[in-house]
């Protein structure tokens, strides 16, 4: 199993949409993000785990799902690199491999001695537009098929039945 843990607040201050976002109106920006990563778990199939500062959310520690995405926010005090260590410890096993999405340097190295391995936001944010072309493409190949009728008809017994098919009532 692969497991990808997001550094929100880092992935958001990396990615130029998400930043300009993030300056108008910062829950829409964190809704965005785990939209984005709710469609790349949906298409690669891997579990996602997006930790947020207590830092922007005041209170108590929370965790929830949405749309498929576990979403964290730390405990007050507790930053989300904090988090995202115990959560390797939990996760990482012989089964399990375990990616952290953070440009955050001083982060990365930890977690690679944890056994964890690293994803820059960019490579995150190269990936998800990547996966969103293969997308739209598959999306358009699916719209220009033509399926051939289940029943074999003369062209003119098929036009006929369509044009009756079309006509108001």
């Amino acid at each position: 199993m692969i497991i990808l843990v997001v550094d929100g607040y880092n992935v958001i201050g990396a990615w130029d949409e998400l930043h300009a976002l993030r300056d108008k109106d910062f829950e829409q920006s964190r809704q965005l993000l785990i939209e984005k990563l709710a469609e790349y778990q949906a298409y690669t199939g891997q579990r996602v785990i997006v930790v947020f500062d207590a830092y922007h959310v005041r209170g108590l520690e929370k965790k929830y799902e949405n749309f498929k995405v576990e979403v964290v926010y730390t405990k007050e005090k507790e930053t989300a690199d904090d988090r995202i260590e115990k959560l390797i410890k939990t996760l990482k096993n012989v089964k399990t491999q375990v990616y952290v999405a953070t440009s955050d340097y001083a982060e990365q190295r930890t977690i690679f001695g944890q056994g964890a391995l690293r994803k820059s936001s960019r490579e995150l944010y190269l990936e998800i537009k990547q996966i969103e072309r293969e997308i739209d493409q598959e999306i358009e190949g699916y719209n220009t098929r033509h399926f051939p009728p289940k029943i074999p008809l003369k062209p003119e017994v098929r036009d006929t039945l369509e044009a009756w098919r079309r006509r108001k009532k």
